[in-house]
């Protein structure tokens, strides 16, 4: 299904990128995983190519072709790369896709000028479309961007928060910045598919919903991956987003904690405010299991269920096609329910 989508979309989005100024747009292929340094054409498929699928999935859910929303996925596409690259760059990751990331390769400088190449490309791509959709499509798009922005800047601002006191993050702020970083675009994805399929606006504004709850329901399990996740499934090293300190929601949700697991909250918010910036394996273990028996897992899974629950619920609400409709909801399986 995934390589369908990108089958679809792959010829206009790389007419795309290839407007672009030739070093830009080489370090474009090379996010997309196109070619190597240098230009050098490469096998890579630059990701599973999620949002660009669910763009196309909705425009067929609605009754239309998947051509329909070309324009929509290219422009989804080009924003989740664009942001993937500042991303990248404010983290210090170094590598993504187990290449080094453009950043490391190209520079600082290059990688935010082609992640702004990007960004104005995405609003090029569907400033073209065809007829009074074009400016709706802009405007959906702004707003997602906006939201995006905010969650990345709540994001950002929670890593200098207590853990404990008036100014912890809580599960609800955490639930807004989810919503925002990684469901604004999911959300977006959904509505411009639907809408440039011609979609009535009730059925547009419910698949927004629809994503935005799948965007939180994903970052939670990817939290929970982050902590007790496979290695050798997930590529990352376990206990990684412990080590760095992250305020997920396992975390917040387990230092919230009242009745029988509040004594495991308590040694767990102790062990948090004497965190060495290097922690060693031994503590990573024990904060781990304090974030279990405070019921932070237990918690975190019931979270991802709520939101898979409202994903369901936007779609029963609809009138889509069947088998589109089906597909919807093997993507949504595909991103939330994976082995945790």
């Amino acid at each position: 299904m995934l390589g369908r989508c990108r089958e679809l979309v792959r010829p206009a989005l790389a007419d795309t990128v290839g407007r672009l100024h030739p070093w830009v747009a080489e370090m474009a292929a090379y996010s997309f995983g196109w070619c190597d340094v240098g230009g050098t054409p490469a096998e890579g498929s630059g990701g599973k190519g999620v949002r660009q699928a669910l763009a196309v999935l909705c425009a067929e859910a609605a009754g239309a072709s998947g051509e329909s929303a070309v324009a929509g996925a290219v422009a989804v596409e080009l924003v989740h790369t664009f942001s993937l690259l500042h991303d990248d760059i404010m983290d210090g990751d170094q590598t993504r896709r187990t290449r080094p990331t453009v950043w490391k390769a190209y520079g600082t400088g290059p990688a935010v000028l082609a992640g702004d190449a990007l960004f104005a490309l995405a609003v090029e791509a569907l400033a073209g479309v065809d007829g009074a959709g074009a400016a709706a499509a802009v405007r959906q798009l702004s707003a997602a961007l906006g939201d995006l922005v905010r969650g990345q800047a709540d994001d950002l601002l929670f890593e200098s928060r207590p853990w404990t006191g008036p100014e912890a993050v809580g599960p609800e702020e955490y639930r807004t910045m989810a919503e925002h970083k990684t469901g604004a675009l999911l959300g977006c994805a959904a509505a411009l598919g639907a809408a440039l399929a011609g979609a009535p606006e009730p059925t547009v504004a419910a698949l927004d919903r629809a994503g935005r709850h799948m965007g939180v329901a994903f970052q939670v399990v990817d939290d929970l991956l982050g902590i007790w996740g496979d290695p050798a499934v997930t590529g990352k090293p376990v206990h990684r987003d412990l080590r760095q300190r992250k305020k997920t929601f396992p975390v917040l949700a387990a230092l919230s904690t009242r009745g029988p697991g509040a004594p495991a909250a308590a040694r767990l918010a102790t062990l948090l405010e004497e965190f060495p910036d290097t922690p060693d394996d031994a503590t990573t273990r024990r904060a781990a299991a304090l974030v279990e028996q405070a019921g932070g897992r237990s918690a975190a899974l019931e979270e991802a269920d709520r939101h898979i629950a409202a994903v369901e619920t936007c779609l029963e609400s609809l009138p889509l096609a069947p088998r589109a409709s089906a597909e919807l909801r093997t993507l949504l399986g595909f991103l939330v329910r994976r082995d945790i």
